[in-house]
């Protein structure tokens, strides 16, 4: 055999004699260690690998009940997902609405109409459906959906829909425009004093959150439907727990719901009989008003909700009208006005004229039978 070619590699011989002298025998502490040691092991696994080899079936022997079914899946809450949440967020979603208590009574206004009345709310609002052209249609769900969106996009639904119904509640009173898209951007012409604070601060250069969009548009769609939040009544006004503006002891409150509290006009102009829920249409462009300097320079009484209130109240007094809109009958109404006999044709008046449709021929018909004389009539005057 020749010689390797490198020497210092060439294999050498394993002297296994030697290697058996350097191995050391275990003592017997130490073998009942390594014994035990491996029992652990075993017991370990077979508590794991068990359950996961057992049939499905057999798994409540466990104690599992019926995890791992492959027809239950449970899905995250929403400020669970990614891009759902936000501070707070986990107390607005989990947030419950507040139970209202039963309606106690029903009442008609100075024109008959009939209006509900909460036990805490007061008279509540009547539903207004906006479902005239495309187009009223369609401004007005894009200024609903704004105004619900960057004044109440992290509250929860019930005050979502209390901010839409002020909207319509607004929409609905005479000392206001008659339009969704009116109602939010008055006063959005002013750098301050605008009526929605997101109209004239600068929040509508910010790009709304879609899914926080969403979620206020479909509010403010049924809003526009013809649903009503009857825990704020008759508000026309709210104000956020963090400021106390000066008009807030004058007015009504409500209720508070989150962070926002509920108001509605003192005296007449917080009546039911001050509010029609008629919708006529013609809601103007959707969006604020130009920029006008002058107008921070002038005060506006259309924006001031305690000269609105007054002027509602001087406004009756000069026609003559109760204050009490919200009572029953015609009592405090003024008298009806009497109308001029209508212009006939020649031909009706060399007939008669207007004598001709008074009934003279009908019996007592030039007054009142006696016994009716006295209807309506105190038999004697109360004590006061």
């Amino acid at each position: 055999m020749s010689a390797h070619p490198n020497p210092s590699l060439e294999p050498r011989p394993r002297d296994f004699g030697a290697q058996f002298k350097r191995r050391r025998v275990p003592t017997l502490g130490l073998r009942l260690q390594r014994r035990h040691r491996g029992r652990r092991a075993l017991v370990l696994f077979a508590a794991f690998a068990v359950p996961a080899l057992a049939a499905p079936g057999d798994w409540d022997a466990f104690g599992i009940g019926n995890a791992g079914s492959a027809d239950i899946a449970v899905e995250p809450l929403p400020f669970e997902r990614p891009g759902e949440s936000f501070p707070g967020s986990a107390f607005y979603y989990l947030a419950q609405d507040e139970a209202l208590p039963p309606l106690v009574e029903m009442r008609s206004d100075a024109d008959g109409g009939q209006f509900l009345v909460d036990q805490l709310a007061g008279p509540i609002a009547r539903a207004m459906r906006i479902d005239n052209s495309g187009v009223d249609r369609s401004r007005a769900l894009e200024c609903m959906t704004a105004a619900i969106y960057y004044e109440a996009r992290s509250e929860s639904d019930q005050g979502q829909r209390a901010v839409a119904q002020v909207v319509l509640n607004r929409v609905a009173h005479p000392s206001y425009p008659n339009t969704v898209c009116g109602v939010v951007y008055q006063g959005s012409e002013r750098s301050t004093g605008c009526q929605f604070s997101f109209t004239c601060d600068g929040s509508l250069a910010r790009a709304p959150n879609r899914m926080f969009w969403f979620r206020a548009q479909n509010v403010a769609r049924a809003a526009l439907s013809g649903y009503v939040e009857r825990s704020v009544g008759l508000a026309t006004h709210y104000h956020t727990i963090a400021v106390s503006p000066y008009w807030a002891p004058s007015l009504r409150h409500i209720i508070t719901i989150g962070a926002h509290r509920f108001y509605r006009f003192g005296g007449a102009a917080g009546e039911a009989g001050a509010f029609r829920f008629a919708y006529a249409g013609g809601e103007p462009v959707a969006a604020p008003h130009q920029r006008n300097a002058a107008a921070d320079r002038q005060p506006n009484s259309a924006l001031d909700p305690l000269a609105l209130q007054k002027a509602f109240a001087a406004g009756l007094k000069a026609n003559g009208t109760a204050s009490g809109l919200a009572g029953t009958g015609n009592a405090g109404l003024p008298a009806p006005r009497q109308h001029a006999a209508p212009s006939y044709a020649p031909e009706v008046q060399r007939r008669g004229g207007e004598a001709l449709y008074r009934g003279d021929g009908l019996p007592q018909d030039n007054g009142v039978m006696p016994e009716f004389r006295n209807s309506g009539r105190w038999i004697s005057q109360p004590s006061t």
